[in-house]
């Protein structure tokens, strides 16, 4: 029989604490886009290692983001980890070649152009950069909220690019008025 569960579009997914699939323990999924195809998220929460100044020029592009520069690119997912994601506020006088709206406030972009008007300090003034995402099947991720892997909880644009990414794991659980330090780190259902 298939689950039913209201799209998780804009939401955030917060790892529990019995997670323990290393690509996503401790983290934090900005959701994109889920429907019966299944869902598309980012991992906002885990830095990649690289950061905006080296993505740049590995791409070849005059670096001119100043303080930007040194800003992480995150790890978004193991899905196309080659390619890179922009999340970013929707800017209605910016339009972007390959731009997916997930609500009135915040897009997706996957083209190029975008990374070119962030070196050139033309692009959005809030975005995060993240390299690869998060995939589901259909019925994928309804089966993994029915398993307790996951909390939802509608995102806040504060915590997806202001916090400190390490606060966000907390700042996410917090919405819903959860201590993940309190859960227990084994499954159960009620």
């Amino acid at each position: 029989m298939p689950h039913t569960l209201t799209s998780l579009r804009d939401h955030f997914l917060i790892s529990m604490p019995h997670l323990h699939d290393e690509t996503f323990t401790q983290t934090v999924v900005y959701i994109c886009d889920h429907s019966e195809y299944g869902a598309m998220g980012i991992v906002v929460n885990r830095p990649s290692g690289i950061r905006l100044c080296d993505l740049l020029s590995h791409l070849e592009l005059e670096d001119n983001t100043g303080l930007w520069s040194e800003r992480p690119v995150f790890n978004g997912g193991p899905v196309r980890d080659d390619r890179g994601f922009v999340l970013h506020r929707t800017e209605p006088q910016q339009q972007w070649l390959s731009s997916h709206p997930i609500n009135d406030e915040i897009s997706l972009t996957t083209s190029l152009d975008i990374l070119e008007a962030i070196a050139r300090r033309e692009g959005p003034d809030t975005f995060l950069v993240a390299l690869g995402y998060a995939g589901w099947g259909p019925e994928q991720l309804e089966q993994e909220m029915c398993d307790n892997l996951w909390l939802s909880c509608p995102a806040n644009s504060d915590i997806l690019f202001h916090l400190p990414l390490e606060d966000r794991l907390q700042a996410a659980a917090a919405t819903l008025g959860i201590n993940l330090n309190l859960l227990p780190a084994h499954a159960g259902h009620a």
